[in-house]
Order: structure tokens, then C-alpha cells, then sequence
């Protein structure tokens, strides 16, 4: 595995190894011994999906107690991660990342940010391991067209939830 820091401080981009031959392929997407090892620890507590279709926009959620690593099984995805720190110098500062089965990147996104993912592929399987129990009570919402952040998607045509709405 390859660990790469991002431009938004605490966002690492991790890029898992490959062994692929005339079967397919095999590729370990989590160690927590590497993660120790790299100065990483956090205890990843529960496993979450959900798949989407295309054009399906989910988030942008986060709270400031959770840690998130995010993976695409299968598909692609655009993901968006934002800085919701507001006493920090990166506060509303973004970075998006394409997710994918075959580029095997994963997102580590550290609490006080927000992530929300729009599916580029007829469908997508979109995984995080989090340090954390869900409790939506805790979350925050940033919308996904907030005019002080400008995130420019590759393209504005969303299937979203209530929560998601402009």
C-alpha cells in the first residue's frame, strides 16, 4: 500500500497493492498492522455500503468524532471531501478524488469533515470502514451547491434524498 497526504491537512489518499493474473485479481484493502505501522491508529468498529446508480449524489455528511475509509468496490464514483473545522485555515476547503474497482484508491477522512460522492458508473459500490457507530444525530450537512465553497462536479444532474436537496 502507498499513503499519500492530500491538500486538505489529515486527508490521506491510500493506494492498495494489486496482484492480478489470468483469474482476476486479489488486493488487500485494509491492515491494520500497516495502518499502525504508518502512524495511523485508528479502531475501525463498523463496516458500512450502499449502492447507488448513476447520477446518484449521497452527502455531503460528517460529524467531528469519525473516522471514515472510504473505498469503491465496484463502479466509479467522484467523491468530495470538506473541511468543517470552523476555527481552522482550511475551514471550507475542498478536495475531490475519483474512486474506482480499478484505480484502488481509498479516502481517509478524519472527523470534522464532511464527504458526499456523485455515482460516474451505471452503478457503484461505495464501502467505508468507520471508527464509530452511525448516529445520524451527531452528523452535519453541508450542501453539495454551497456557494462558499464552489466544488465543481463534473456534471449538476443529481438524483439525491431529501436530506441532499438544495
Amino acid at each position: 500500500m502507498k499513503i499519500e497526504q492530500t491538500s486538505l491537512d489529515g486527508v490521506l489518499k491510500i493506494t492498495h497493492d494489486v496482484f492480478e493474473d489470468h483469474r482476476g485479481y486479489y488486493s488487500e484493502i485494509y491492515n491494520k498492522d500497516f495502518f499502525n505501522d504508518n502512524s495511523i491508529d485508528v479502531d475501525f468498529i463498523q463496516d458500512d455500503i450502499s449502492v447507488s446508480s448513476k447520477n446518484v449524489f449521497r452527502g455531503i455528511h460528517g460529524d467531528f468524532r469519525t473516522w471514515k475509509l472510504i473505498t469503491c468496490l465496484f463502479g466509479s464514483f467522484y467523491l468530495v471531501v470538506v473541511n468543517n473545522h470552523k476555527d481552522h485555515q482550511q475551514y471550507l476547503k475542498y478536495e475531490s478524488f475519483t474512486l474506482s474497482e480499478k484505480n484502488k484508491v481509498q479516502i481517509l477522512v478524519p472527523p470534522g469533515f464532511g464527504n458526499g460522492h456523485l455515482v460516474l458508473s451505471d452503478k457503484a459500490i461505495f464501502h467505508y470502514k468507520q471508527n464509530t457507530n452511525y448516529d445520524r444525530s451527531t452528523q452535519f450537512t453541508i450542501k453539495w451547491n454551497d456557494e462558499r465553497i464552489k466544488i465543481w462536479y463534473p456534471h449538476e444532474n443529481f438524483i439525491t434524498s431529501i436530506r441532499d436537496e438544495p
